[in-house]
């Protein structure tokens, strides 16, 4: 199997166990709570955990498929599925500090700290160029070689 490939099947796999861990800590809240809900990102990080496994599930696929140099794929797949762990991390992050249910409300808090929008929206941006960016190339990859 391409390193690409085993890159986004292996992490599927962590992805759907992160998502599974993250349900016990969501059910562990529920049953703690006195309005049996969980902190909203525990919630969110169970959810984006399962759902960022299937997508990693996509990028497998797409890798397999893509004719592309094993470099470019690597890095496509590698570059998405950062954004995909970055994106989870933050929320786990707020769900432990339970600092805020919004990490878009101003001021932008992380704990005890402030962070300058720039911190916030330039992460944003950045998550945004690098998954449309990573999977445009398994795309694109994967176009040629339905077209070849």
């Amino acid at each position: 199997m391409e390193s690409s490939a085993t890159l986004a099947l292996g992490a599927s796999g962590g992805l759907f166990m992160v998502g599974l861990v993250t349900g016990v800590w969501k059910y562990a809240q529920m049953c703690a709570s006195e309005d049996t809900s969980a902190h909203y990102y525990v919630n969110t990080a169970h959810r984006a955990s399962l759902l960022y496994s299937f997508a990693a599930l996509i990028l497998y696929q797409f890798a397999l498929v893509s004719q592309f140099p094993q470099w470019l794929e690597l890095l496509a797949v590698g570059v998405t599925l950062f954004f995909f762990v970055f994106a989870i991390g933050t929320y786990v992050v707020h769900g432990v500090l339970q600092d805020t249910d919004n990490q878009f409300r101003k001021p932008h808090v992380l704990g005890r700290f402030e962070l300058p929008p720039v911190v916030v929206h330039g992460s944003m941006w950045l998550l945004i160029v690098g998954e449309i960016g990573g999977f445009a190339v398994l795309f694109v990859g994967f176009l040629q070689a339905a077209v070849l």
